[in-house]
């Protein structure tokens, strides 16, 4: 479905003063808009798992046995799913509203069928064994069970939870991580969150976030690009932010030095500047307030980055 992106913005604003409102942008999210085609969103978040996995693996810390952290359930849980079947110890999965809905739970466990030798793969484990534990997991959410009944305990749903201020020992978890949550996060949030992961990750530990910085709009107006919020200032672009699709507009960069400031090392940074984009961005006038960001840093619309906490343990 195609929507003028103002026409959407609008209307997200006003299902989100009026009771009632978070039910009914769910099921204009079913019937018209992302959670329309299942099976297709579920494809491309798996895909960004295989790619997370990866990294992590790259930065010598492997899914199996691991004490992971998510920030932003959403409305089902893939990432910890599939950490879960490829043997992860514990993942703690936080959202500061409780989205979660169970026909999309069951759903996401019984599509994990279909990859049970690509999770195999990103993690070591024996697929014999992914595969069991996918058809438990499928089996005893069919039978009623919660989401940590049906893993074992081993995934542990928290909603409404704040993960910049959580009550967590220190120096625990393994890893903090999040997949295209932060774009919608306050700056403010966003320093918080990484102050909290450096206390919650063991020493030698390791943040890793992929963020969706583009203009999100695009997505439902195809009349425009992700870069088209740059032309306006935050006092405009107020008239379009909204309680379900807030968007702070932070560059790439401006996450990776946030978390620098925060005290973590940076051992993985993607950004990259694309030709289409550069292109983009000369052809549109862009607000002042952006005008100090240079064009290379400025048009980067997508980021993974991987901080590491002091293997010290050391506190900044």
């Amino acid at each position: 479905m195609t929507m003028h992106w103002r026409a959407k913005g609008v209307l997200q604003k006003l299902l989100g003063s009026v009771p009632g409102g978070e039910q009914a942008h769910y099921l204009l999210q079913r019937r018209f808009g992302g959670l329309r085609g299942f099976t297709r969103e579920f494809e491309i978040k798996m895909d960004d798992w295989r790619l997370m996995a990866g990294h992590l693996r790259d930065a010598g810390l492997p899914i199996a046995g691991a004490r992971l952290f998510e920030i932003g359930s959403g409305w089902y849980p893939t990432f910890p799913f599939a950490c879960y079947l490829g043997g992860a110890k514990q993942v703690i999965t936080v959202d500061l509203t409780r989205h979660i809905k169970w026909d999309l739970v069951l759903s996401c466990a019984e599509q994990l069928a279909h990859h049970t030798a690509l999770i195999a793969e990103a993690t070591g484990a024996p697929e014999h064994d992914v595969l069991q534990r996918q058809r438990e997991l499928a089996g005893r959410l069919r039978q009623g069970d919660d989401v940590g009944t049906a893993t074992q305990g081993v995934v542990v749903y928290q909603a409404p939870s704040d993960a910049s201020h959580t009550t967590l020992p220190a120096h625990e978890l393994d890893c903090v991580f999040s997949n295209s949550v932060l774009e919608h996060v306050l700056p403010d949030a966003v320093d918080a969150i990484f102050r909290e992961a450096m206390r919650i990750l063991v020493p030698g530990g390791i943040m890793f976030h992929s963020v969706n910085c583009g203009d999100h709009y695009a997505y439902v107006d195809h009349s425009i690009n992700q870069l088209n919020y740059l032309k306006y200032s935050d006092r405009q672009w107020r008239h379009w932010d909204n309680a379900f699709l807030y968007q702070n507009r932070l560059r790439a960069y401006e996450f990776v030095d946030r978390a620098v400031a925060a005290g973590f090392d940076i051992v993985l940074n993607t950004e990259c500047p694309r030709e289409t984009r550069l292109a983009q961005l000369a052809a549109m006038h862009v607000h002042p307030q952006f005008a100090h960001i240079p064009p290379e840093r400025l048009c980067v619309t997508s980021i993974d980055f991987i901080g590491r906490t002091h293997v010290s343990g050391a506190q900044p």
